[in-house]
């Protein structure tokens, strides 16, 4: 079995697609001896991590890749497998991919991680992994990277054969001049229809078809495997990522969803934590602190546009334009790591910023008195103007 495993190894180095480097790419370093790449399924770990080995490691043959999701690890102990890596075969550097897979995963890699003082680990996993790293006082050990879907940029970049860079938050708010780029909009109610998911570039009439996938993969394995949910409740999440597409930015309420599933409050609230913990939904909170904080619920919406129009097969309506133009905005932030809120009369604010989404003719009523800067962010412009910041701009955040 070590053969095959390590012939498959081979073959994905071999084989690897020529694609450009993700944003996260220059950033990812194995200066610890434990390191993690994390994120929703379908975003691109896998091949992130074949990537780095291909053409950072100088002698790939002190590296060694496999995934925990193999049928092997069924029944084989990852522990003992590991030591014959290392100890037998001389391997410095193991690539655990999937590993949420293996069931006591955080157990075992922090037996590895004792037992080894020579050895590096690489492990990729769901998002989930973010919630249990303190178990075995993993948090401490290992250093977390984080790999979202592609930004516009990035699917600029990846389709057209591009090399645009990237802006901070500061350079977009003072109005950026964006190098020329032919049918602008076309590509971007492409991405938001379908280019989120690096694998559009493998076979774009089946993509769809594939983010349907991810998330039934990701409720009946993921979910079921890691909250030991029994099936006949499974079903309650789908129904709450397709009401989540259905209604505008807000308008979720925990005991107007309870009803309308028919379970209490207390487990609705819990369905709907395990869908953000698992990538497939985004919350923002209130800005203001204190008890009225308390007293303002959340925003919720889906985790991305692509997961929005793939759920709209099961709507009998049309997506809402304002809950797409929110979400690709909200998003955009979010993966940039840029803290964002939900505001009062405005849809959104940072701690120094407050904005207002909407089309090209969405007027600055909401944001007059505000007392911060305040932005109206426009779908339907090319250039900035004063206190106006095309939507798609905020695409090139990373």
């Amino acid at each position: 079995m070590f053969r095959f495993i390590k012939e498959t190894f081979h073959r994905l180095i071999k084989e690897l697609p020529t694609l450009p480097p993700r944003y996260l790419y220059p950033f990812f370093q194995l200066r610890n001896r434990l390191t993690g790449l994390i994120g929703p399924r379908g975003v691109g770990k896998t091949t992130l991590l074949l990537q780095y080995i291909k053409h950072e490691l100088i002698d790939q043959k002190e590296s060694f890749y496999f995934s925990a999701d193999l049928v092997y690890f069924q029944q084989t102990n990852l522990l003992e497998f590991v030591s014959d890596l290392h100890q037998k075969e001389g391997y410095k550097i193991i690539f655990i991919d999937e590993i949420h897979k293996y069931r006591g995963w955080d157990q075992e890699l922090k037996n590895i991680y004792d037992s080894f003082p020579s050895l590096k680990i690489v492990f990729s996993g769901s998002s989930m992994l973010d919630l249990i790293t303190g178990s075995y006082d993993l948090s401490r050990r290992a250093k977390l990277y984080r790999l979202q879907g592609l930004s516009f940029r990035e699917y600029i970049n990846f389709s057209r054969k591009m090399e645009l860079p990237s802006y901070s938050f500061e350079e977009i708010l003072k109005g950026i001049s964006l190098p020329q780029i032919p049918q602008i909009y076309t590509i971007f109610h492409e991405y938001l229809h379908q280019g989120y998911y690096p694998f559009i570039f493998e076979d774009p009439h089946s993509y769809h078809e594939k983010v349907s996938r991810i998330i039934e993969k990701t409720i009946f394995e993921d979910i079921a495997n890691y909250y030991n949910l029994k099936t006949t409740n499974l079903h309650y999440f789908k129904k709450i990522l397709t009401y989540l597409a259905s209604i505008p930015p807000g308008e979720l309420s925990i005991h107007n969803l309870s009803q309308n599933l028919k379970i209490d409050d207390k487990t609705a609230g819990h369905y709907l934590s395990i869908l953000l913990a698992v990538g497939l939904v985004r919350e923002l909170p209130p800005y203001q602190g204190g008890s009225s904080g308390l007293r303002k619920p959340s925003k919720f919406l889906l985790n991305n546009t692509t997961l929005m129009h793939t759920l709209q097969q099961y709507l009998g309506e049309p997506i809402i334009k304002g809950t797409e133009r929110e979400l690709f905005f909200v998003e955009s932030l979010q993966n940039a790591d840029i803290p964002l809120f939900c505001a009062d009369p405005a849809d959104y604010q940072t701690r120094n910023a407050i904005f207002e989404i909407g089309g090209k003719n969405k007027t600055s009523k909401q944001i007059q008195k505000a007392k911060k800067p305040a932005y109206l962010v426009k779908d339907d412009i090319l250039q900035p103007l004063k206190n106006e910041i095309p939507l798609f701009h905020f695409g090139f955040l990373y």
